[in-house]
């Protein structure tokens, strides 16, 4: 039966994310912060109806701490949970993806209104390059910019060598990284149709300074506080604020 109803959400989410994908589209005029106002608004519905039907909720611990202004936020990438949830949790930002994703017609065409930090993988360097250009004018814009530093979806309990784009962005604009931890993938099954139902559960680190690190050091801060806070979540109780805040 669970499966049934995952069926029934995935086919629901996709469909709606053609038609807000297709009225951001109409609406390409409009300014960046109405095109992420319409875009809350989906994962806001897509998040009440993965309750209704799967049974699957989220808290959030340590919204208190994100900080005033805008900066970088680094969170461990395991499932297509967090590329939504995002979107209800932290203040208007941009992303860093795949530019194959804005292909896609009316999602992708969506996507692009929200500006994305667009990379071709294969680029090597010159992708690393793309992330601070673009960043660096992002963030001048008065946005955060979100970067999973695994740069793809990794398989729960397993880890992957980080990206270095996002610790160089940040060491070169002095912005802070704030660090996020989630179980997502204990319920949201990478590359799978099941969502499993329960909480997860998403910790908000605290802010670490840039300034005066290399971005070998930064990484490695980012990295232990993320996988602190994923210790914490396996071995503590829940705790947090509702699904909504």
């Amino acid at each position: 039966m669970q499966l049934v109803k995952s069926f029934f959400f995935t086919a629901y989410m996709m469909v709606s994310a053609l038609l807000f994908g297709g009225v951001m589209t109409l609406l390409f005029w409009a300014p960046y912060r109405t095109q992420f106002a319409i875009a809350r608004t989906w994962a806001r519905i897509v998040f009440w109806v993965l309750e209704k039907v799967c049974g699957l909720s989220f808290t959030v611990q340590g919204r208190e701490r994100i900080p005033a202004g805008n900066h970088i936020i680094m969170i461990n990438h395991t499932s297509a949970w967090e590329t939504i949830a995002q979107f209800l949790i932290f203040p208007p930002q941009v992303w860093v993806l795949k530019r194959e994703l804005l292909w896609i017609p009316l999602i992708g065409w969506g996507l692009k209104l929200l500006r994305p930090i667009s990379i071709n993988r294969g680029a090597g360097h010159r992708s690393v390059n793309q992330v601070i250009e673009q960043g660096k004018a992002r963030l001048a814009d008065g946005l955060w910019v979100i970067i999973f530093p695994e740069g793809t979806r990794v398989v729960a309990g397993e880890t992957r060598k980080y990206g270095v784009s996002g610790a160089l962005l940040a060491t070169a604009t002095n912005k802070l990284v704030v660090p996020v931890s989630h179980n997502a993938a204990d319920f949201w099954v990478r590359r799978g149709v099941l969502k499993k139902a329960g909480t997860i559960r998403l910790i908000i680190g605290a802010p670490i300074e840039a300034a005066g690190k290399s971005p070998r050091q930064l990484n490695a801060e980012v990295r232990q506080t993320i996988e602190a806070g994923l210790e914490r979540i396996a071995k503590e109780p829940a705790a947090g604020s509702s699904s909504f805040g």
